[in-house]
């Protein structure tokens, strides 16, 4: 018999869609402006504190290694820093106030694909898989771990960054093919229901595209993967106490990101 992985139980906040809706609108209102920012260096003052697992629900951002000495983002960070830790700051707290999900609110995780913590962790993110190249050890693991019941969110990548993120994918998962997801997916109504996907990239204004990948490629069967493609819901996370995009498009990442969590924790 397969081993599952220990994950915490989800199920759905007793609240009116309506009203988590003006609840995720007025938090984004009042928390303008809480987050310092260390100008001309490109890096927050304070980072998230780095939690373990304790039986709470916690964010786990993957680190990878670059093939190359990139300096990626402001500051000189590694890529799949992108967003860290504002996003997750943020993300946290509604996903905290709106769900009934135990939620470790006050730090996250950034964990390796080697670490044999990995499995504690029934959902991990990561950013710009463009730049993601895995050891055979990674490799290992990663299928390890999604095949025993783990859940993956990729995110904040776009145009030609999806041919590394294949060719990765089929080290990971040989003959996995990712499948477009239309809006009548499940995983678009595990909490807010998702009226349509035509949500842009943030900065480069291109449609977001949305994929899955399936357990012997069967749309049926279980999710294994989400991926979020010409997009980067994090960048609306990390700046949308900042006034930098509208709060409505704001919203709906937010709501695209709890599906998420609702979805793989309730599977």
């Amino acid at each position: 018999m397969r081993k599952q992985l220990l994950i915490p139980a989800a199920r759905h906040q007793k609240v009116s869609r309506r009203a988590a809706t003006w609840l995720l609108t007025a938090f984004l209102l009042v928390s303008a402006g809480t987050f310092a920012f260390a100008q001309g260096r490109g890096r927050y003052v304070e980072d998230f504190p780095n939690a373990e697992y304790d039986g709470r629900y916690v964010f786990a951002r993957i680190s990878y290694s670059e093939p190359m000495n990139f300096s990626f983002r402001r500051g000189g960070g590694a890529p799949w820093s992108h967003d860290y830790p504002r996003a997750e700051r943020n993300f946290l707290k509604l996903l905290s106030e709106l769900s009934s999900i135990n939620v470790r609110s006050d730090a996250s995780t950034i964990i390796s694909l080697d670490n044999p913590e990995l499995f504690r962790f029934p959902v991990i993110y990561m950013a710009e898989p463009g730049f993601w190249a895995p050891s055979p050890e990674e490799v290992d693991r990663l299928r390890e771990y999604l095949l025993k019941g783990g859940f993956m969110i990729f995110d904040d990548f776009a145009g030609r960054d999806w041919f590394n993120f294949e060719g990765q994918l089929q080290k990971v998962l040989p003959g996995a093919i990712p499948i477009r997801l239309d809006v009548d997916h499940p995983i678009f109504d595990s909490f807010y229901r998702i009226a349509k996907l035509d949500q842009v990239h943030p900065l480069q204004q291109i449609p977001a595209e949305y994929y899955g990948v399936f357990e012997d490629n069967d749309p049926t069967k279980r999710m294994l993967m989400i991926v979020n493609y010409n997009n980067d819901i994090a960048e609306w996370w990390e700046f949308s106490d900042e006034g930098f995009f509208p709060i409505e498009l704001s919203n709906e990442a937010y709501k695209i990101g709890i599906n998420y969590i609702i979805y793989a924790l309730s599977r």
